[in-house]
């Protein structure tokens, strides 16, 4: 970062709430739970904590605000990101928005646990929104206390910052702080609530508009503000659409709609490239933006298993299971399209996108796969191949990662025995490699290497390809879990060390590979926090 940009102190940062300037407030002042009708947003205030304390901070995203190491450490720091003071020109406030949960329409849902402080101006022009998840009760919080416990805090605050790493479009996390705070959570709704530390995620992006924004005024009636909302959301964040000079028109918002749509395949083929699990994909958890937001009861597919949740809720129907993640996407998306149709008052360009979400994700999803295979490009034939590797990764209980990150080691001129053994790493149980799983495993491995050999690619080129693309280090559940059991013991040198290697995810780093960079074990199979989560937070 060009020093001359950085700010000397916090009280340097440049506020531009465009968001609370421009769109309709709740008139109502206080702060308790009701049904917000007529507004955007109701302003809050933080809720103070007793001993804030800074735990870890991205040093990408304190460069995005123009903010150096020593602010970062200075004592202001936690203070201001625990929500215990506010700088000038920060405007707090919490937004009202609906949602369809697991399917069902759930009405008004909003920000329970989020706060906005403001939107910064960095040094470059862009706008950077800040956001406090955890620090208080608003007006939609509903039954909930507004708090947020270390072990979710730790888990959102690292995933953002791994998936930026990653490669894939996402919301950021600035610091977590942990609150001195004692918050009572019943982890997996079981009957046994338990005091767990409290602790505060800043999270920055664009911004945090969501599909159920639109979809909430729509459920109302309410276009006036409906055009408001998708008017100002178009100019903040989709101004190469607009015509200079001419106020946003039908022919504008199909185009939004259809921009909207695919920013979202980008996104869910990331997710499916790195074998990531949101969890809870409602549409309240939808970015307009395209950006993975709300990492609750995320994970990532250690064996593969397309069936597979991490979400104890989801665990009856499994809706938002791997494998189902692309068509849910497009579902959300139809919800979407639901809520603008008063903008457009016809069905066919919204459905015609729709359509070509489905043609979209095939063609971005094949080229993603032929890119993990290491192939020059994707051929109608691969379509084979690629069913094939899904069949023999159900043979036995594979690692996804370890699997894709090895398949680049082995030599497609090798004899058959040895094409296998680059990959036994990857495979949990041993035993499960009988005669014939190894032969059909052989075989697609014969089939693929004779695939690599028609593209004629260098083997280094296509090796250095690969690793490109497969990551090594993934922000394993067993490896989040390992972090949050010390730091709740006071030690966050885990939380730390976690956020330095996955900053580099497909480096090889070889003096953490040991640590960082195995299967799964098998202490870690069942346990909570590993396999299966909650929406406890």
């Amino acid at each position: 970062m060009n020093t001359s940009s950085s700010l000397s102190t916090l009280e340097q940062l440049r506020f531009d709430n465009r968001f609370v300037r421009e769109l309709p407030a709740d008139p109502e002042p206080a702060n308790f739970r009701r049904q917000v009708i007529g507004a955007t947003f109701s302003r809050v205030m933080p809720t103070p904590v007793s001993r804030p304390q800074l735990v870890a901070c991205s040093r990408e995203v304190a460069q995005l605000l123009d903010l150096p190491r020593a602010v970062v450490d200075s004592p202001s720091f936690a203070e201001v990101f625990a929500g215990n003071r506010l700088l000038d020109g920060m405007d707090p406030y919490a937004t009202v928005y609906g949602g369809h949960q697991f399917g069902n329409w759930a009405g008004q849902l909003g920000d329970g646990r989020a706060i906005n402080l403001g939107e910064v101006i960095n040094a470059r022009g862009e706008h950077w929104s800040l956001q406090l998840k955890g620090a208080g009760p608003t007006p939609y919080s509903r039954t909930a206390d507004g708090l947020a416990v270390l072990r979710s805090s730790i888990r959102e605050f690292l995933c953002s910052e791994a998936m930026y790493h990653l490669g894939v479009p996402t919301t950021r996390a600035l610091s977590l702080v942990v609150t001195g705070e004692q918050v009572m959570r019943d982890m997996l709704y079981d009957g046994h609530p338990a005091a767990e530390p409290g602790a505060v995620v800043c999270r920055v992006a664009p911004s945090f508009t969501r599909f159920g924004h639109f979809e909430i005024l729509a459920a109302r009636g309410d276009v006036e503000l409906l055009r408001r909302l998708a008017d100002f959301t178009i100019r903040s964040d989709f101004p190469e659409l607009l015509v200079p000079s001419e106020a946003p028109s039908k022919a504008t918002y199909i185009a939004w709609f259809a921009e909207v749509s695919r920013r979202t395949v980008r996104m869910i083929v990331e997710w499916m490239r790195v074998g990531f699990v949101h969890g809870v994909m409602n549409t309240d958890n939808m970015s307009i933006l395209g950006l993975t937001i709300d990492y609750g009861p995320y994970g990532w597919l250690e064996n593969w298993d397309p069936d597979w949740t991490p979400n104890t809720t989801d665990a009856g129907t499994r809706r938002y299971r791997y494998g189902q993640q692309p068509p849910i996407a497009q579902w959300n998306l139809l919800q979407l399209a639901n809520a603008i149709y008063p903008l457009v008052s016809e069905a066919e360009p919204l459905e015609a996108v729709l359509q070509d979400f489905a043609r979209d994700y095939t063609a971005a999803w094949q080229a993603m796969m032929a890119r993990k295979l290491g192939l020059r490009a994707f051929e109608a034939s691969d379509a084979e191949l690629f069913a094939g590797l899904d069949a023999v990764l159900r043979l036995a209980e594979t690692d996804m990662t370890i699997f894709f990150r090895r398949l680049a080691q082995i030599d497609i001129e090798a004899a058959e025995p040895a094409l296998l053994e680059p990959l036994l790493d990857a495979f949990y149980v041993p035993e499960q490699l009988t005669d014939e799983v190894r032969a059909r495993f052989t075989r697609w491995l014969r089939e693929y290497a004779d695939r690599v050999h028609r593209d004629g690619l260098d083997a280094a080129f296509r090796r250095a390809g690969m690793d490109a693309v497969n990551p090594k280090y993934v922000l394993r559940n067993y490896l989040a879990q390992l972090a949050i059991d010390a730091a709740e013991k006071g030690d966050y040198a885990l939380v730390n060390e976690l956020l330095d290697v996955l900053r580099t995810p497909y480096a090889e780093q070889p003096e953490r590979e040991a640590a960082f960079a195995q299967k799964r074990p098998d202490w870690a199979r069942h346990r909570v926090g590993c396999s299966m989560l909650s929406c406890s937070s």
